[in-house]
């Protein structure tokens, strides 16, 4: 068999091995394939029967003109970059990776809050630019430290990645309240229930994003649910970019009704240079490294090997086309 990876160098910068999947025959790894360049995917796919995307895209035409292509691994939870009807018609499964980094991601989300509430690279830089040494007191801060305790987390998305955040919310001594469209009346206890979208926007100190990204959910967050919300609220979202209506999000900071940010995603990535947020103030942006840990990316590469040993076998998993 012919397996080519088109964009590998995100889940395997070199500290992991590609092995699993040379198992099945002749593998081809690209770092990193021109997305815009149709021609170029289709040159590099050539007679491969497998086919691993990240981020690149997979349209109609690449379907229509690389007949031999058996199988599509998406190494994500998202497939939006493949065009799975186009893969359907032609009875080529499409297989993603459903839950890898769900420990990751929740713990990212509370890493966020914490910097917000501690600034602690901030003062640690403070230290070593000798800014304690100089000081008359034995201890300073140059920014309000938050306490968590007893506050209130609101979180809009409430299924595996959304309860790995609210256990450790609640760990630190936060009460949860979580929206979704499907709920479980196990998770509920004194520290944690479900509200409605209005009562979590209304009550909730701090509020983060774990929902997909769907129609319903895109801009989410705007001047509207914005103007819903306590003054001096903290928003978190490492979820998915256009959960958030950008330049909203900017004004609210800048006029302080929104305290803080902590993002891990934009819009469109890597961000563009004059995305309104690079300029709004107690704004925390990091490069969508929530899922990165070598031990989640790890999961990721070993679920993306048993998909194409399922589909080989005969009974395909993780199907996102049936």
């Amino acid at each position: 068999m012919k397996i080519v990876v088109l964009d590998g160098y995100t889940l395997n910068p070199g500290d992991l091995d590609w092995k699993g999947l040379e198992e099945f025959g002749e593998c081809k790894i690209y770092d990193r394939t021109p997305i815009q360049d149709t021609q170029e995917i289709i040159r590099r796919i050539g007679d491969a029967q497998a086919v691993f995307t990240n981020k690149t895209p997979l349209p109609r035409e690449v379907f229509e003109t690389c007949g031999n292509i058996e199988f599509v691994g998406v190494l994500a939870t998202g497939y939006n970059v493949v065009d799975i009807e186009a893969a359907k018609e032609r009875n080529i499964p499409v297989s993603n990776i459903p839950t890898y980094g769900t420990a990751a991601v929740g713990q990212f989300a509370i890493a966020l809050l914490l910097e917000i509430c501690h600034h602690i690279g901030y003062h640690s830089k403070a230290v070593r630019e000798g800014k304690w040494a100089r000081n008359p007191d034995w201890c300073f801060w140059d920014y309000p430290l938050i306490e968590l305790d007893q506050k209130t987390m609101g979180i809009i998305g409430y299924g595996r990645i959304g309860q790995s955040t609210g256990r450790i919310a609640q760990a630190l001594g936060m009460r949860v309240l979580a929206y979704d469209s499907c709920q479980n009346p196990e998770l509920v206890s004194d520290t944690c229930r479900y509200a409605a979208l209005d009562e979590l926007l209304e009550c909730s100190d701090v509020i983060a994003l774990h929902c997909p990204l769907f129609p319903e959910t895109e801009k989410i967050i705007n001047k509207d649910t914005i103007a819903k919300m306590k003054d001096g609220v903290i928003i978190l979202n490492n979820s998915r970019g256009p959960l958030i209506e950008e330049q909203d999000l900017a004004d609210a900071l800048k006029s302080g009704k929104v305290a803080a940010a902590g993002l891990d995603v934009v819009s469109s990535e890597p961000i563009k240079e004059d995305n309104p947020l690079l300029q709004a103030p107690n704004c925390l942006i990091t490069p969508h490294i929530s899922w990165a840990p070598k031990e989640s990316r790890q999961r990721l590469m070993d679920i993306a090997v048993g998909n194409l040993r399922a589909f080989l076998a005969g009974a395909p998993e993780h199907v996102v086309n049936k």
